[in-house]
């Protein structure tokens, strides 16, 4: 299990469900794990919404929201495809911390 920190530039016109299933489903897809350990999300973190330095798929505002996940590496592909699909999600960065 790795430590992991998951930054994500969502739609500010999204509803407020939609971004409650996204925030949801990432916990699921972390709790999932790669079938045989599953993770868990330690922390999240509703940044609220911003004004974008530069528009993203002609977006000029977003909600940012971090996530701190512990997780195996082989569960991250899944993740990252969803994140990837999901027309809410304008960006996303994730990084690996220090141990």
């Amino acid at each position: 299990m790795r430590d992991y920190e998951l930054y994500l530039v969502i739609d500010a016109a999204a509803e407020e469900e939609e971004v409650g299933a996204v925030v949801e489903r990432v916990t699921q897809f972390v709790a999932m794990g790669d079938g045989t350990t599953g993770g868990e999300v330690t922390k999240v973190d509703p940044r609220g919404k911003r004004r974008l330095a530069y528009p993203i798929k002609k977006k000029t505002e977003s909600q940012d929201i971090i996530f701190t996940l512990q997780t195996s590496p082989q569960a991250l592909p899944e993740l990252e495809r969803y994140l990837k699909l999901n027309e809410q999600v304008l960006r996303y960065l994730l990084v690996r911390l220090d141990e």
